[in-house]
């Protein structure tokens, strides 16, 4: 086990930050990340940077504290960087987050744009996946009114949104 006594929390770690046009990676509008070289192949890679994604006033950013220091990298991405990437059946559907976030299914905060599904939270969207969606086809159900999605026997309508703003 390491001794850590010599750095200060992390909380009061000195921060560089790095503004997105300086970053060298950024991410998709399918949530793969990218560098100079390429799309990112290797998983533990991918994950590190999935979970690292955070928010603040000045946008996404990924972090991680190395000697002593938080580095704070904001980054390039088109729509959203956050994803549904698995659902997770039970009473109430839950959603799996590229970062590693669960949380549940709120019907009322879900909306179409460019052909694509998302869920508000707060000011963030967040973007199902293709296979996300595959898991959720039982419940969506193409009515006159539009696609809806029919959970514990009540129908829901999902709205068209022209922006993710």
């Amino acid at each position: 086990m390491k001794n850590n006594d010599h750095l200060p929390p992390p909380d009061t770690l000195p921060e560089v930050v790095i503004p997105k046009e300086n970053a060298v990676f950024w991410m998709d509008d399918q949530g793969r990340w990218h560098n100079r070289h390429g799309r990112f192949e290797h998983k533990r890679i991918i994950g590190h940077f999935n979970r690292s994604i955070r928010w603040d006033r000045d946008g996404y950013y990924v972090t991680q504290e190395r000697s002593g220091i938080r580095e704070k990298v904001y980054f390039a991405y088109s729509g959203t960087p956050l994803f549904a990437v698995r659902i997770i059946a039970g009473p109430a559907i839950q959603m799996e987050l590229n970062t590693g976030a669960t949380l549940s299914l709120d019907p009322e905060q879900l909306f179409i744009h460019d052909d694509q599904l998302y869920q508000r939270r707060g000011e963030e969207c967040i973007r199902f996946t293709d296979r996300a969606l595959m898991a959720l086809a039982v419940h969506l159900v193409e009515t006159p009114a539009g696609l809806s999605i029919r959970l514990n026997d009540r129908l829901f309508l999902i709205p068209e949104q022209a922006d993710l703003s």
